[in-house]
């Protein structure tokens, strides 16, 4: 997939299973989306209650860190320009790709009929020699692509859900960021301030004055050979084959 013609969609989802998720990843083409009129539902599986090591913190501490994340997590998504926030609120650190779950999911984009979902790779276990992919972010990513497909779409996958008004919806796009054979490249040069401003909002989990140069080297790294400056990609698959590139 080619960047001339680059695919604006008018409703997006974005499914990640922390706060902050998303802004280390995708928040620069959230962002030019929604600069150029595209509604974005923002949905975060867990609050991030256990994002902390804080020896002097208990497991009492987990109740007032998830109202703090979750807090940071909408102050962010004000910047981004996002349109609704969904905290699901289940245990972070604990997250499996149930049934369960994805059928959740499923609800929620039934309801919210978006064209693209934005997710992470559900394949990913290492980054590098440094990072091993957590496995919330692996566990989401399986649930919301699964979600998207074949659950989303298919009238008799979650049956009951047709009685409570929920018609399948087709997605035509599942963007996955976080994949080594990337196809499509956005172009965020004129976001990746944004981006910076609303991961600084997670102050409880970044060193905020870091914040900057890690997502401009980030960002200029995935847009080498390219015509711009700085890029987030993603591996595109265009389930409805008929959709023109806009």
């Amino acid at each position: 997939m080619t960047n001339e013609k680059e695919y604006l969609p008018k409703r997006a989802m974005s499914i990640h299973a922390h706060p902050d998720d998303q802004e280390f990843s995708v928040a620069g083409t959230l962002a030019k989306w929604a600069k150029a009129g595209c509604e974005i539902i923002s949905v975060v599986i867990t609050s991030g209650d256990s994002g902390s090591n804080d020896p002097s913190k208990g497991a009492e501490y987990k109740i007032e860190l998830a109202k703090l994340r979750e807090g940071e997590q909408t102050a962010a998504n004000k910047i981004i320009g996002v349109k609704e926030t969904i905290f699901m609120r289940h245990p972070d650190g604990e997250l499996e790709p149930t049934i369960a779950l994805r059928k959740e999911l499923t609800r929620i984009i039934r309801q919210h009929k978006p064209d693209v979902v934005v997710t992470g790779n559900p394949e990913a276990w290492f980054y590098g020699n440094e990072y091993v992919n957590h496995p919330d972010h692996r566990a989401a990513a399986q649930a919301a692509c699964e979600a998207v497909f074949p659950s989303a779409g298919s009238r008799l996958i979650f049956a009951d859900l047709l009685a409570e008004g929920f018609e399948p919806h087709e997605v035509k796009r599942l963007y996955v960021h976080g994949t080594d054979k990337p196809d499509t490249w956005v172009d965020i040069s004129e976001t990746i301030d944004i981006k910076v401003k609303a991961l600084q909002q997670h102050a409880s989990q970044v060193p905020v004055d870091e914040v900057e140069k890690w997502m401009k080297e980030w960002a200029k790294e995935d847009a080498k050979d390219k015509d711009f400056e700085y890029a987030e990609s993603y591996r595109v698959m265009a389930l409805k084959s008929e959709e023109v590139e806009k």
